[in-house]
């Protein structure tokens, strides 16, 4: 699998181990390949044990959390915390709330985070969490109680100096408020312990904005080197949550025009370009399906079934949905209407089978965990805030962020050229982001 025996070693022990969680071996394969030649060249990496250390968790965290329905009746969900590694930083990942959710899922987004956060330039860790509880369908009374219940468990093993959950699928600024109030009821302190909240206690500007703004950051900088721009350019989001949504908005002020978003449902096109302010409406205060778009703007049309949404034309593809969501069939379809360049808002939104596809292609690649780092790259800049007690104005906050990305955008692909992979995106994420926590581990020694 792996030219290097050491790479080998590890990966059939850890697929041993771990055979029931395809989406963490998945996470740790790609990372492994991007990897060797700097294994290879870093024998030190071996005699420290590096690889087998950092596809453990430090710690995972697995409880039941009961709550009551509006009908009285008792519910019972898991939850997870899993704090991968520590070297850099307090643990720093976000918490899901999907049906979907299970151990595998949660490993492969705390480990991912490892790098994305190391990617940033903050000293955070990497960490991830959630519950197989879905909010939709249920009233605020009910999605409090469990968020309560959920936190009177989680609050055991989180802090503002310890590991600092965050927003994720599933879990937006009501989810986080209800966390944070019995966070604080049960802690008896005030602290920035998740980010994510609210302006009014702490939250900061920009944070709703900033994965979806990242991504168009990120993907501004892959034009710029192709000597090109957003402007003109027809973009297909995926998604319509919040990454989809400012990620529709930005694109749109930068020039491109977005002609296609989707929920699990179906997709809408509007070659006029779709209004992201209709977006908001139908997602963040009705809650309602993608579908009620055509409600607002008749000349749009609504497709049902979101797989489809790949089959629309376009120059730019953001997948900002859900994991896996791309597959290689899929990305050959793009290809072949002629898509420029794929930037993934989403965590690990593209198959193996489709980066590949994209890479053989030569269409300019932005992987996840660098480029929709914008999320976590400001909640680390809330944590600043909290921590100094003061608050940026948006202005500033955006600053930093795009700054941020664009930082990010030339680690990857110096990264990538030191390693003989010039433009290979992917590679250079993985290796600037491994570095870090790398050279950090080793300094701390084997007993951490």
């Amino acid at each position: 699998m792996f030219q290097s025996e050491y790479l080998n070693r590890v990966y059939e022990g850890l697929a041993q181990r771990n055979a029931h969680e395809p989406e963490f071996l998945q996470a740790v394969k790609e990372v492994f390949e991007s990897l060797e030649p700097v294994v290879m060249a870093r024998p030190e990496i071996e005699a420290n044990g590096i690889m087998e250390r950092i596809v453990e968790p430090e710690r995972i965290i697995n409880f039941r959390v009961s709550w009551v329905d509006d009908a009285g009746k008792v519910q019972v969900n898991r939850g997870w915390r899993i704090q991968f590694n520590s070297a850099i930083g307090p643990y720093k990942g976000g918490l899901r709330l999907h049906p979907s959710v299970n151990q595998s899922i949660i490993k492969f987004l705390g480990f991912e985070q490892i790098f994305k956060n190391s990617l940033t330039g903050l000293p955070m860790g990497g960490g991830k969490g959630g519950a197989d509880f879905d909010p939709k369908g249920k009233s605020d009374n009910e999605i409090m109680r469990f968020c309560q219940a959920f936190m009177t468990e989680l609050s055991k093993h989180i802090g503002a100096d310890t590991d600092v959950p965050a927003g994720d699928i599933g879990t937006g600024a009501r989810e986080i408020g209800y966390m944070f109030g019995q966070y604080k009821r049960l802690r008896n302190e005030f602290t920035g312990v998740l980010t994510g909240k609210g302006l009014s206690y702490g939250g900061s500007l920009a944070r709703t904005e900033a994965t979806g703004y990242g991504v168009c950051y990120y993907m501004k900088e892959m034009l710029a080197d192709m000597n090109d721009s957003f402007e003109g350019k027809r973009v297909v989001i995926s998604g319509s949550g919040n990454v989809a949504t400012y990620a529709c908005q930005k694109a749109t002020q930068l020039g491109g025009k977005v002609v296609a978003m989707s929920d699990s449902n179906g997709y809408i096109v509007d070659e006029n370009g779709i209004d992201y302010k209709v977006i908001k409406e139908i997602k963040e205060v009705k809650r309602a399906r993608i579908k009620t778009y055509v409600e607002y703007v008749p000349s749009a049309k609504y497709v049902e079934g979101c797989r489809g949404i790949w089959s629309v034309p376009c120059d730019i593809a953001l997948p900002c949905a859900t994991q896996n969501e791309l597959n290689g069939d899929e990305a050959k379809t793009l290809i072949a209407n002629g898509v420029k360049a794929v930037a993934e808002g989403a965590n690990m939104p593209s198959t193996p089978e489709a980066v590949a596809a994209f890479q053989s292609a030569g269409v300019a690649f932005g992987p996840a965990k660098a480029a929709n780092a914008g999320g976590v790259a400001t909640s680390g800049l809330e944590m600043s805030q909290n921590s100094q007690r003061l608050s940026w104005t948006f202005e500033e906050v955006d600053a930093k962020l795009h700054d941020i990305m664009v930082n990010i955008y030339k680690s990857c692909k110096d990264a990538a050229e030191r390693y003989g992979m010039p433009g290979n995106l992917v590679a250079g994420a993985n290796i600037a982001g491994f570095e870090k926590v790398c050279d950090a581990m080793i300094w701390q020694g084997i007993a951490y």
